[in-house]
């Protein structure tokens, strides 16, 4: 029996001596614009806005080991869509200003908790998000479940738009929330 349990403690520490080093190593991920998408939510007196935008392209480099990250989540503004289009050209025109500010971009410095090398992890990714011509610094929850070398990424956080300098469209009889509910999704694999 301690025969046995020797030899069930040292292939265990074998396989945890084989494991860290990949675990440590830096991740390169690139992420699939067509398995991605950028949902939005805004509150409003009569019903909720539900609308979306196109993933342009994303990449995320972190060293699991000190949670130093680099890359971009690149977001066109110009693609925001509810459905209506009196309420979408009212939205690019006068709130997101989309032909002057483009761009809405995240860049990532550091990345928080710990990736599992399979199944499901809870983390926090902090940086600068880029809106409007104008950076804040972000910190959003991020749930990554990896199956088969295939990182299956989704990021919410909200968007105080009315604090970081955009127009409320609220108007007499239609009153919206200062913040916008943003849901990120999208599919990545290692570069």
């Amino acid at each position: 029996m301690i025969k046995h349990f020797r030899s069930l403690l040292l292939l265990t520490s074998f396989a945890l001596w084989l494991v860290t080093p990949l675990a440590a190593q830096e991740l390169s991920l690139v992420m699939d614009p067509a398995q991605s998408k950028v949902e939005f939510t805004l509150g409003a007196t009569l019903h909720t806005v539900h609308g979306s935008f196109q993933f342009r392209h994303g990449s995320i480099h972190f060293d699991p080991a000190t949670g130093k990250a680099s890359g971009d989540w690149l977001v066109d503004a110009r693609t925001g869509a509810t459905g209506n289009d009196s309420r979408d050209h009212k939205m690019h025109k006068e709130i997101l200003e989309s032909q002057r500010f483009p761009d809405v971009v995240f860049r990532p410095d550091r990345v928080e908790g710990k990736l599992a090398l399979s199944g499901m992890s809870q983390m926090q990714a902090h940086g600068l998000f880029s809106i409007h011509g104008a950076e804040h610094e972000l910190t959003a929850p991020v749930e990554v479940r990896v199956t088969g070398g295939v990182y299956d990424i989704t990021a919410h956080f909200s968007v105080p738009y009315q604090k970081w300098g955009m127009k409320n469209p609220s108007t007499l009889f239609l009153r919206v929330e200062d913040k916008v509910e943003i849901t990120i999704h999208t599919v990545a694999r290692a570069n």
